[in-house]
């Protein structure tokens, strides 16, 4: 049995999972830490793996995307110690599939370039992705295998932090969907400002972007959720296709598969 590494550095956390063939065997979510070195990175990651009992001798591929420039080359020297596959960094160069269609393709988040490849690939297109992680990302990519780009909004933990430093009253609550819209206490009315406020934006960007994507039937458009808080937002609406955490690794493996 071998594996394929994947691993996805994120602005809050760094998403590791191990796949044997298409099947997903474990995954692991890290914080995102700068000042982390490529030593402590490497004991970390090899820690992980004896905790799920998978031998890094194992590993005969790695495939990285990474939003985060100053972690990027420590996590690289890592893997690199970890395994003695080569490393798939994805950037410019790398095949996708799909044809880009941002101003400045270059600006495009690599994790959003992923996520679209998974996306068009499993679930098919024209497809919405909405990925909840440090921002919450809308990407809309065509039928005909065009990503033509997105939107950028903070994410709902971003926006609770900023609120917290801001109201000096208010308090850290856990970000889950309370029982009623209208709060009775401070806890509920946070809870319901976040959660039903961004089901609210995001329902909202939703139906524009299939506006744009729908050719010529709207129900044609699939939306997928993905990232840390997409269960929170996706359970209180029903506009999404399919609810999908491990998006960006399938679509890192997918990636390797088309540039092996």
């Amino acid at each position: 049995m071998t594996y394929l590494l994947a691993v996805d550095v994120g602005n809050s956390n760094i998403t590791l999972g191990a796949f044997d063939g298409d099947n997903l065997a474990a995954t692991w979510r890290v914080s995102t830490e700068s000042r982390r070195t490529d030593d402590e990175h490497y004991l970390l990651f090899d820690g992980l793996l004896k905790s799920s009992g998978i031998d890094k001798e194992k590993i005969n591929a790695v495939a990285m995307c990474s939003v985060v420039p100053p972690v990027t080359a420590m996590v690289r020297g890592a893997l690199a110690r970890l395994s003695d596959a080569d490393v798939m960094v994805v950037g410019p160069g790398t095949k996708t599939g799909l044809k880009i269609g941002y101003d400045r393709p270059q600006d495009v988040g690599t994790d959003r370039i992923v996520d679209a490849v998974a996306a068009f690939h499993i679930y098919g297109a024209p497809c919405v992705v909405v990925d909840f992680g440090t921002a919450t990302v809308f990407d809309g990519i065509t039928a005909k295998a065009e990503y033509l780009g997105g939107a950028l909004a903070p994410g709902v933990t971003v926006a609770a932090d900023a609120l917290y430093h801001a109201a000096s009253q208010l308090r850290r609550v856990e970000l889950q969907a309370p029982e009623r819209a209208i709060g009775r206490n401070n806890v509920e009315a946070l809870q319901s400002g976040l959660v039903f406020g961004y089901v609210g934006l995001v329902e909202g960007m939703i139906r524009r972007f299939v506006a744009e994507l729908a050719d010529p039937d709207p129900a044609d458009v699939n939306v997928i959720a993905t990232g840390g808080l997409a269960r929170v937002i996706a359970d209180q609406t029903e506009l999404f296709t399919a609810v999908d955490e491990d998006l960006t690794l399938t679509g890192l493996r997918l990636l390797h598969e088309l540039n092996g």
